[in-house]
């Protein structure tokens, strides 16, 4: 992340394609965006009419992640005695959500400036509520709450839904300037505490949790180590997406001349991702693993 100072985010939109670049630059022409920061402008394929389709790579991704995503709610549903198999579909509803924001956020279609900031409110805050539902989902293993129940999904889908509505609400708020208490954010640093906090850092911080939470359950209740190759292979395809968007992406903006930039690679990464995580959740409900009686655990 640089030398970015917390809060900031004119360093990130320089060298990277982000959602909530678009809520301090809701320019109609997405493809100058970048080139407001000073970093390499992202020309994409051109269009009729001087149009120009930035990330065509992202789009045709996110096209793949909502169909594997509907493939994976599929395949849950005949996993009907799998543990979690509710609370896993809503994750994966969180990130079809994603992936369909993410076409006209992050893809660069040429649309109006009002609805890209309109998807890309409700981008910021699938992901913030998408990460979160995996958080909780990390925590259902561990049958506090019986699994499916309506408390569990109320729960679950209930706080997910308030931070999707918060977040989604201070970044339409910040773009369309509803009430203008966001007006700072849109000139020098674009500085942004609460979207720094909300967008960046408790995503990561959920992410981070469901890790140790599902480590935990895996080897101290389980006993077993294979499943934590999905685990362990999830984490490290998410952080090499997170290091094509937030590092590598300028040079690969500059080294094609614009065409591409990391966004894509992001976008395959975070797909790989998540289906490795659902492989996790499957291959720890579908085999009878044999339980420790010597650990402390029920």
């Amino acid at each position: 992340m640089g030398s970015t100072k917390f809060g900031n985010f004119n360093e990130f939109c320089r060298d990277s394609t982000l959602p909530v670049c678009n809520l301090f630059s809701p320019t109609d022409d997405h493809t100058d965006d970048q080139n407001a920061w000073g970093g390499c402008q992202l020309k994409g394929i051109p269009l009729s009419g001087d149009r120009q389709l930035a990330n065509l790579g992202s789009i045709i991704l996110c096209g793949v992640a909502i169909a594997a995503s509907v493939g994976l709610l599929l395949r849950s549903e005949r996993k009907r005695a799998a543990v979690g198999r509710r609370e896993i579909q809503v994750f994966l509803l969180g990130y079809l959500l994603i992936s369909i924001c993410e076409i006209f956020s992050v893809g660069g279609f040429p649309i109006s400036s009002k609805v890209r900031l309109a998807f890309s409110a409700i981008h910021i805050g699938a992901i913030a509520a998408t990460c979160w539902i995996l958080f909780l989902n990390g925590i259902v293993g561990f049958q506090l709450i019986d699994d499916g129940t309506p408390l569990s999904l109320g729960l679950l889908g209930g706080s997910a839904l308030v931070i999707l509505i918060g977040v989604g609400y201070i970044a339409l708020d910040t773009g369309f300037k509803f009430t203008g208490y966001w007006d700072s954010s849109l000139s020098e640093q674009n500085r942004h505490l609460a979207l720094y906090v909300l967008y960046l850092l408790l995503p990561l911080l959920a992410l981070v949790l469901y890790f140790v939470l599902e480590t935990v359950l895996v080897l101290r209740i389980l006993g077993e180590t294979r499943p934590m190759l999905y685990l362990l292979a999830a984490a490290v395809a998410f952080a090499a997406g997170q290091v094509f968007d937030f590092v590598v992406s300028p040079y690969i903006c500059n080294g094609t001349a614009g065409k591409i930039d990391g966004a894509p690679f992001e976008t395959l990464f975070t797909l790989v991702s998540v289906v490795l995580v659902w492989l996790f959740w499957s291959s720890i409900t579908e085999d009878d693993w044999p339980i420790d009686q010597s650990n402390p655990y029920p």
